[in-house]
């Protein structure tokens, strides 16, 4: 089962997210990823390697540590081998919109089919990469990113919890699950999304489970 952890707020997200997937590891997994966003208009920062979490930590910048807002995948490889390529976060084309995910996109090779026919470059073997790619155009219409996660839940199948963040909106972290773990932290000034409590439990106690079939808009 892979790691999901989702943070905004008033401290440097990188810490948060680190700290929240080193307490998922007991999940197991085979790489490790992150995806931060500072001020608005500014390119996502997305670091992500095969192997533990140390590797992942190894290749870490200071120009992650003003970010106050990202998310972190521990990932078990399915749809595509552990590689650098193939862990999460994903990426759009235009770099602006970072997506992670647990569960299996039972679909996801004919909407990578029709994507790539709308001019979409792939660059993983991942089911995941599909929902980066619809996700962008949804929002590229409607200028709402929790619309637009509403809007591409309805084309996939199968199971999943998704985080999703863009740069146009860099306090916001958008949730959704479908036969898959989402549970959003509730804090003072800050929040937290992660598929287990204990990713959070050192920083609030107060706890969400989000329904079946919700999508959830997170800010500070």
């Amino acid at each position: 089962m892979c790691g999901i952890v989702g943070y905004t707020g008033s401290h440097p997200a990188l810490a948060r997210v680190i700290e929240g997937l080193r307490r998922l590891e007991y999940r197991g997994y085979d790489s490790a990823g992150i995806a931060l966003v500072g001020k608005p208009g500014d390119a996502l920062v997305v670091a992500k390697k095969a192997g533990k979490l140390s590797n992942l930590e190894s290749a870490l910048t200071s120009n992650y540590e003003s970010a106050m807002s990202g998310i972190g995948h521990t990932r078990w490889a399915t749809h595509g081998g552990p590689t650098d390529t193939n862990a999460h976060p994903h990426l759009s084309n235009d770099g602006k919109l970072a997506v992670i995910h647990n569960g299996i996109i039972e679909n996801y090779v004919e909407l990578k089919t029709d994507l790539q026919k709308r001019g979409h470059t792939f660059t993983s073997e991942t089911d995941t990469e599909s929902v980066a790619h619809l996700l962008s155009d949804e929002f590229s219409k409607v200028g709402n990113l929790a619309e637009a996660m509403r809007s591409v839940c309805k084309q996939l199948r199968g199971s999943f919890t998704l985080l999703a963040i863009h740069s146009d909106s860099p306090k916001t972290i958008i949730g959704a699950r479908r036969n898959s773990p989402l549970v959003v932290g509730v804090g003072e000034g800050e929040n937290f999304l992660a598929s287990d409590v204990s990713a959070f439990i050192s920083h609030t106690k107060k706890a969400l489970e989000l329904g079946q079939d919700q999508v959830v808009e997170v800010t500070p």
